[in-house]
């Protein structure tokens, strides 16, 4: 296939309109058309509908854009790379994949602190869910991944290393103004008619075993596509969740967070490639350990103001 194509459906899909897309990339509107049809043809699926305001993938178009977009990223990556090997600059590119709460703060502090010692360095950081980001690094696109042992746990891989950083509680987010907020550790009983909201199958799997502990059952009403979506059901007042604590510094400030009684936990690692590691992951890996030794503390309760977020 050609990455020309791919290039114009990611256009298209961003700006939501064949002929704003057309004019972006300084091409008709129909040559356009015709690419698009092109490559639905080559997957054998449609890949765009059309709405009242322009057109938006399907189902099947959005999951084909998030991989376009990665090979996208990786092709330029690696047009870079062989210019600056020409041009006699070349240094490796390190790939970091990550969790989104662990992407929201964690890692980039880490990578920060690495590049203060190691000087200037290409990276890419790649947010995505631990099993996705396991096949990233079997298949070489990430050098790293920072990932969990939340349901469904993490495969037993003989192509990868892995490495423990500590454990992360988890928290439940409040609207600004719950009653529960800033109260100290809450029993999940006294949450149990809550509505609550979740994104993934990992953190509902850990939302319902906490609940089945207590004697009670979590009312997940409410799905987000992720985790962004899941913060603002919380902030609008439609749901609460349940949210990882290294997540809390970095929290929007319509919300709040609220400790559990004798919280889920989730286990935090690294991954690396068994073979061939990238130069510089052994020592992002010693930064993200000690961002988590000792044992990081989890805030009872996050409030804007004493945030500054």
């Amino acid at each position: 296939m050609e990455l020309t194509v791919w290039r114009t459906f990611v256009t298209v899909c961003r700006l939501g309109s064949l002929s704003a897309a057309a004019a972006e990339l300084h091409h008709t509107q129909s040559a356009v058309s015709r690419q698009i049809a092109g490559l639905e043809r080559q997957l054998g699926v449609p890949l765009m509908e059309r709405h009242a305001r322009g057109v938006r993938p399907t189902p099947a178009g959005e999951v084909f854009r998030r991989h376009a977009v990665a090979t996208l990223n990786e092709a330029d990556r690696a047009v870079r790379a062989a210019r600056d090997a020409r041009d006699g600059a070349f240094d490796l590119p390190l790939a970091v994949g990550a969790t989104p709460s662990l992407a929201a703060g964690i890692v980039p502090e880490a990578i920060r602190g690495l590049l203060e010692g190691a000087g200037s360095m290409r990276w890419t950081l790649l947010p995505g869910l631990s099993g996705e980001l396991h096949h990233r690094v079997v298949a070489g696109d990430l050098d790293i991944a920072v990932v969990t042992d939340a349901p469904p746990g993490m495969p037993d891989d003989p192509r990868v290393d892995r490495r423990h950083l500590g454990l992360d509680e988890m928290v439940v987010v409040l609207p600004v103004g719950h009653p529960q907020a800033g109260r100290g550790p809450v029993h999940m009983r006294t949450l149990a008619d809550q509505t609550w909201a979740e994104d993934n199958d990992g953190s509902a799997a850990l939302l319902r075993q906490h609940a089945a502990r207590a004697g009670v059952s979590a009312r997940i009403d409410l799905t987000a596509a992720d985790l962004l979506g899941k913060l603002a059901l919380v902030a609008t007042g439609h749901a609460i969740a349940l949210i990882p604590g290294v997540l809390t510094p970095a929290l929007r400030p319509d919300v709040t967070t609220a400790a559990l009684v004798d919280p889920p936990t989730r286990g935090i690692y690294t991954i690396t490639p068994r073979r061939d590691p990238h130069p510089s992951a052994a020592t992002l890996i010693d930064r993200l350990a000690a961002a988590f030794a000792p044992a990081r503390p989890v805030p009872a309760a996050h409030r804007p103001d004493e945030q500054g977020v």
